[in-house]
């Protein structure tokens, strides 16, 4: 996944702005779009994808549910995670998935949690043209629960910022 948005961001500088960028990633999405299959395939058969919108509604809070089965997004600085400094794991709210380690986060200051990598597997992205623009939507790959998005201007090794919904993780000390 890393090379792929580095393939898009260099390309798209290279060949032009948004033309370059479209163009990257029409010859980049098939990696890429075979990742997320593979990641939510070793999922397939769980429990949790045949939860109905009922049930979701019953295990989550409100805020959660918009944010995990509806794609919303939370006001920024308002989740207690911004601040947790301990080391543990970051977990799924959903299904209780494991998606981040605690040495990954970092203050990106934009007032949501935010990593520069995953646990590999736990992930999927998908396109979101949402705000007339192509992001790179990431979701639990169990349970499909929106996430948020992956953004190519984070910290050394990876490059890559993984800007979470708070209310979208639970936080499991060590």
């Amino acid at each position: 996944m890393t090379g792929f948005i580095d393939r898009i961001s260099r390309r798209g500088v290279l060949l032009g702005g948004v033309a370059g960028t479209i163009l990257a990633a029409c010859t980049n999405g098939k990696g890429q779009a075979e990742e997320a299959v593979a990641a939510e395939a070793q999922y397939s058969d769980t429990e949790w994808r045949a939860l109905s919108e009922a049930d979701w509604r019953e295990r989550l809070s409100p805020e959660a549910f918009a944010v995990l089965r509806k794609e919303d997004t939370e006001r920024a600085h308002t989740s207690p995670l911004n601040e947790e400094k301990r080391e543990g794991t970051f977990h799924c709210k959903g299904c209780d998935l494991p998606l981040f380690k605690s040495d990954w986060k970092y203050e990106s200051g934009t007032g949501w949690p935010s990593f520069w990598s995953y646990i590999e597997g736990n992930l999927a992205t998908k396109p979101d043209n949402k705000l007339w623009m192509e992001r790179t939507e990431y979701h639990c790959a169990r349970c499909l629960g929106h996430q948020g998005h992956v953004f190519n201007d984070g910290p050394k090794p990876t490059g890559l910022r993984y800007c979470n919904n708070g209310v979208a993780l639970t936080f499991k000390p060590a």
